[in-house]
């Protein structure tokens, strides 16, 4: 199933949601191998096997295969550094922000892909996790790149769609 037939199943409280995912697919702003990265690395970082599957299938072709591992990779390692992260902001103690995280991330620097598109699938699944000093560090690294505030909006904007298909479709009766 394709990620817009799987949108298309949303109920129709969630309409809004439909026809944004309509407008993401739409929008060639990004090219198709940040597009398709994002919407992969998103689905991966919601932990929703469903749309983890029709996210897969629309985006095998349009990725290469070092592209559609750095996607996952990113969410992987997304989902633990943006739990780790969040905590050492927002603890009372300011000591844990000069601890060593202690924590593997080798993927942050040898993605296998442009630095900057990883960048972009990284800050997209820590804007729906919620990690500020993630977004922070990931944005400060895209400018360094000469990654546009538009690209980097957009994928906050893919972040956020792909969280409401997860949970509304998750909860849906």
């Amino acid at each position: 199933m394709s990620l817009k037939a799987f949108a298309d199943t949303l109920p129709d409280y969630a309409k809004d949601i439909r026809l944004n995912v309509g407008s993401l697919l739409n929008d060639q702003s990004l090219g198709d191998q940040r597009k398709y990265g994002l919407l992969l690395a998103c689905a991966h970082g919601s932990g929703y096997r469903p749309l983890v599957e029709a996210t897969e299938a629309d985006a095998a072709g349009k990725l290469t295969p070092e592209a559609a591992n750095a996607a996952r990779a990113a969410a992987a390692v997304m989902a633990m550094n943006n739990v780790y992260y969040r905590f050492v902001h927002l603890a009372s103690n300011p000591e844990y922000a000069t601890m060593p995280a202690k924590l593997r991330m080798n993927v942050i620097g040898q993605p296998g892909i442009d630095k900057a598109d990883f960048e972009l699938f990284s800050i997209a699944v820590s804007a729906m996790n919620g990690c500020g000093m993630c977004i922070d560090s990931h944005e400060k690294v895209l400018q360094g790149h000469g990654v546009k505030s538009e690209a980097i909006q957009s994928a906050a904007r893919i972040g956020a769609v792909m969280k409401a298909v997860a949970t509304v479709h998750a909860t849906a009766v």
